[in-house]
């Protein structure tokens, strides 16, 4: 199937998790969860990514903008 790891949580919470146990399958909530947090990190990566090429962009001149909107509304 795969790797195996593993996690130590609180008597508390397993003792909780013991108690769920025919109601939630554990193994396929954390899996889940993982496969979640890596996409939300991928997502926040390439965000991060795209803001920093922006950055490096060069301004528009001042102006550009508006003469591009007005552009846009006289060509219709």
């Amino acid at each position: 199937m795969g790797n195996v790891v593993s996690v130590r949580v609180p008597p508390d919470i397993k003792r909780e998790m013991d108690e769920l146990r025919g109601e939630i399958n554990w193994s396929e909530e954390i899996r889940e969860f993982i496969k979640k947090k890596i996409k939300e990190y991928r997502k926040r990566k390439a965000l991060q990514e795209i803001v920093s090429y922006i950055q490096t962009l060069p301004e528009a001149p001042k102006g550009t903008a508006q003469k591009l909107v007005r552009e846009d509304r006289d060509s219709h």
